[in-house]
């Protein structure tokens, strides 16, 4: 059986322009390629989870504009179930402009539009589909009281739940309480726990509120850090040739629900999340970029 993975979170329009460099400050370069593409973090991994064989329900708002089309496009596509996304009548459709360079980095906008704006009846009308799923996933994309009451509700029906918490922003103590899995990246890390890490592990632990919490810190290159109260392990990342790094948070996350949902456990479920971001940093786009689950079997079966 499939696993079941709710996703309450973000959709953007992506913007993206690939340029040699990045501007500085009031200076005008010229890219050299525009695209436009479905995103947000949300969505990402909605579609990630889908790619990779579970079934997904999004949960979220879109504006009533062409923007939204392309959301359902996408949804459709990859047999997420949309029932529970509302077209808000008096926001637009989020939208990220993004910029990345010739080396894969890239820098991002996020406008979030009718993203800001998700109530709780949005949440409470998926409840029965909440109750019935393996894991949900939240980000920051959306307002964080809404973030706070999806987590409530998932513990209420006693779902495990991982926080995203991106992009980086201060989140209250009672709602990093709620969430199983913390994923940050190391700037959200840092952003969370007060200023710069030298100690991975030790900042880690101060965003702990209970004993059974994990933190799972994506480090890019360097793959993933699983922090309990008790031990740390450094799980690496697999050897590929950088495209665009856009997306491949959203693609681990995605991933890590799945091998959860799964069974696997956490090391082996961070081993399939680091592979499934390492595939998809090899193309361009962020849901466009995420792999499928034979993709990512293949590597990890000839990693072996």
């Amino acid at each position: 059986m499939a696993a079941k993975i709710v996703v309450v979170g973000s959709f953007n329009t992506d913007l993206v322009s690939y340029m040699q460099r990045m501007p500085r400050p009031g200076e005008t370069v010229h890219g050299d390629t525009f695209m436009t593409g479905a995103g947000g973090k949300g969505s990402n991994q909605a579609v990630a989870a889908a790619r990779l064989g579970a079934d997904v329900t999004f949960i979220g708002r879109l504006g009533k504009d062409v923007f939204a089309n392309l959301a359902y496009e996408i949804w459709d596509a990859e047999g997420i179930n949309s029932d529970y996304v509302v077209q808000d009548e008096e926001s637009a459709t989020g939208v990220a402009p993004i910029f990345v360079d010739s080396a894969g980095e890239n820098m991002i906008v996020v406008v979030l539009g009718a993203n800001s704006r998700v109530q709780s009846s949005d949440i409470d009308a998926a409840r029965e589909r909440i109750a019935a799923a393996d894991v949900l996933v939240v980000q920051l994309e959306i307002n964080t009281d809404m973030v706070t009451y999806a987590l409530q509700v998932a513990k209420e029906v006693g779902i495990r739940t991982i926080l995203n918490p991106a992009p980086a922003a201060p989140i209250p103590r009672e709602t990093i309480q709620l969430a199983d899995y913390l994923t940050p990246n190391e700037t959200e890390l840092e952003s969370l726990s007060g200023g710069p890490v030298s100690d991975v592990a030790a900042a880690a632990r101060s965003l702990m509120t209970r004993e059974e919490q994990t933190v799972v810190v994506t480090m890019g290159a360097q793959g993933a850090q699983v922090v309990s109260r008790d031990r740390t392990d450094p799980l690496p990342t697999f050897k590929v040739d950088v495209v665009d790094t856009t997306g491949a948070g959203d693609a681990f996350n995605g991933a890590l629900a799945v091998a959860l949902a799964e069974g696997k456990s956490l090391q082996d479920a961070v081993r399939f999340a680091n592979a499934t971001a390492a595939l998809c940093v090899t193309k361009a786009g962020a849901a466009g970029s995420a792999p499928h689950r034979a993709d990512v079997d293949a590597l990890l079966a000839a990693s072996e």
